[in-house]
């Protein structure tokens, strides 16, 4: 997947509010992906593959590998793609991640479109 606008392949009208558990971590340019596994109201597990910004952006927001470990629970803030087949997994664009001990970080990328939604610290 290359570098894109956020317009290409996030609906701005589509926000999501997600909470589960890590199931893997992909550290990758230009875009980190967070995979969780969201327990949905049947019990059933989804999952969802959250684009962050680049690892560089996330290390200097206070994000790394080691903070994600499989199996931690997070939650995320941001916009379903608009491609809302979930097939293999629902894809959303993070623009904020909380962390178990309830510390929030900035995890989306500036300047790539994506609505001025006061989680870009830049943005003030």
């Amino acid at each position: 997947v290359g570098h894109h606008a956020f317009s290409a392949e996030f609906d701005k009208d589509a926000p999501i509010n997600i909470e589960g558990k890590v199931s893997k971590v992909e550290w990758i340019n230009p875009h980190a992906w967070i995979h969780l596994d969201v327990v949905q109201p049947d019990g059933s597990t989804q999952t969802w593959m959250v684009e962050g910004g680049t690892p560089n952006t996330l290390l200097r927001a206070g994000i790394h590998k080691r903070s994600l470990p499989i199996g931690s629970d997070i939650k995320v803030r941001g916009y379903q793609a608009k491609d809302k087949r979930c097939e293999p997994a629902c894809k959303a664009n993070g623009r904020d991640l909380t962390f178990a001990d309830g510390r929030k970080v900035f995890m989306g990328s500036s300047g790539t479109g994506a609505p001025r939604d006061g989680s870009d610290p830049r943005e003030r």
